[in-house]
């Protein structure tokens, strides 16, 4: 009588990783994926009160997601307010 024998985790087939309709290894899948989105991975230490506000407001969008939205917000916000100067000292010179 055969015996019913069932994988073990390191017996597991690990996931398929494609790119376009080529397999290809976990490196290359990686670094495929950065390249399309444009991210790169990094490591930084985060006060716990920011993590939990971030995970409060994300609700199912993904706190880090928004984390990252908050920091393209606040380099383009000193661009905007540098601009704004910049546009308000040209008109008070132009009316003065």
């Amino acid at each position: 009588m055969k015996s019913k024998h069932s994988p073990t985790t390191s017996e597991t087939k690990a996931p398929r990783l494609r790119v376009g309709l080529k397999d290809v290894g976990r490196d290359e899948f990686a670094s495929a994926v950065r390249e399309r989105l444009g991210k790169q991975r990094v490591s930084i230490m985060l006060d716990g009160g920011i993590i939990a506000f971030f995970r409060a407001k994300a609700g199912q969008r993904g706190y880090q997601t928004l984390i990252n939205q908050t920091l393209r917000d606040a380099m383009t916000g000193d661009r905007l307010e540098e601009t704004l100067r910049r546009v308000i000292r040209e008109e008070k010179l132009l009316a003065g």
